[in-house]
C-alpha cells in the first residue's frame, strides 16, 4: 500500500511538472536562442509535429556539480534525440576524438570544444533521467547551421541542418507507446529548471567556477 501511494505521488508530481513546465515555457521569451538554435527549433517543429514526437528546447537540468544545458531534446515513440547546435561560418577542422576543434575565418583561427564530447555529457544526463529506456535508443546528434564548411572528414554523429530530418526519420521502429512517451516528457519537465535569465546566469556562473574566465576558455557546456 505504501509503495502504491508513493508511486501515485510520483506520477502526480511528474504530471504536475509537465503541465507547469508547458505553461511556463509558453510565457517565457526565446531571446536566449542563437540563430542556429532557432533554425533547428523551427525545422523540428515543422517536420515533427504529430503526436508521436514532442520537442523540448533550452533545457537546464541540475547535476551533481552544478547544471548542464541542452539545446534540444526530441522525444518520440521511435527514440530520444539529444541535439547540440553549433552555428559557425568559415572552415571547420574536426577530429572525432579531439578535445577541441578549430574554426578558421579569413586570417583568424579559434578553437572550440568538441561538440561530440560536449553532447556526450548531455546524453548521459538524459539516460540517467530516462533510465527505463534502453540506452541504445537515446541518440546524440550535433547539428551545424550557418555556412561553415568542414575541411576535414565530418565526424559521425554530426549533420548539417539540411540532413537533420533524415538523421531522425530513419529510426522508424516504435520503441515505446504513447503512455510511456508522455511519462518521459513529464519526467524531464519535472526535473528541468524554468527558463529565465536567472537560469542562464546560474549556469554561466557554474561554468565560470569550473572553467575560469569565459574570455580565456574554450566554449563549454
Amino acid at each position: 500500500m505504501v509503495l502504491m501511494e508513493a508511486g501515485a505521488a510520483l506520477l502526480t508530481g511528474l504530471a504536475a511538472g509537465f503541465v507547469a513546465g508547458r505553461r511556463l515555457r509558453a510565457q517565457c521569451p526565446e531571446s536566449a536562442e542563437n540563430a542556429g538554435e532557432a533554425a533547428v527549433r523551427r525545422l523540428l517543429i515543422r517536420t515533427f509535429n504529430d503526436p508521436a514526437y514532442h520537442l523540448l528546447n533550452n533545457i537546464t537540468i541540475p547535476v551533481d556539480e552544478g547544471t548542464t544545458q541542452i539545446d534540444h531534446i526530441l522525444l518520440s515513440r521511435y527514440g530520444v534525440f539529444v541535439i547540440e547546435t553549433k552555428h559557425y561560418s568559415g572552415w571547420i577542422f574536426a577530429n572525432q576524438d579531439g578535445r577541441t576543434w578549430t574554426q578558421v575565418k579569413y586570417r583568424y583561427k579559434s578553437k572550440f570544444q568538441n561538440p561530440l564530447r560536449q553532447n556526450y555529457k548531455h546524453v548521459q544526463v538524459v539516460k540517467s533521467l530516462l533510465h527505463f529506456i534502453p540506452p541504445e535508443h537515446i541518440h546524440s546528434l550535433v547539428v551545424f547551421t550557418g555556412d561553415g564548411v568542414f575541411k576535414t572528414e565530418r565526424p559521425a554523429g554530426v549533420v548539417p541542418l539540411t540532413e537533420l530530418e533524415a538523421a531522425i526519420r530513419w529510426r522508424n521502429q516504435p520503441i515505446m507507446d504513447e503512455n510511456r512517451l508522455q511519462f518521459c516528457i513529464g519526467r524531464i519537465e519535472f526535473y528541468r529548471f524554468y527558463i529565465s535569465g536567472v537560469t542562464d546566469a546560474e549556469h554561466q556562473a557554474y561554468l565560470n567556477r569550473k572553467y575560469g574566465d569565459p574570455l580565456a576558455r574554450v566554449e563549454q557546456a
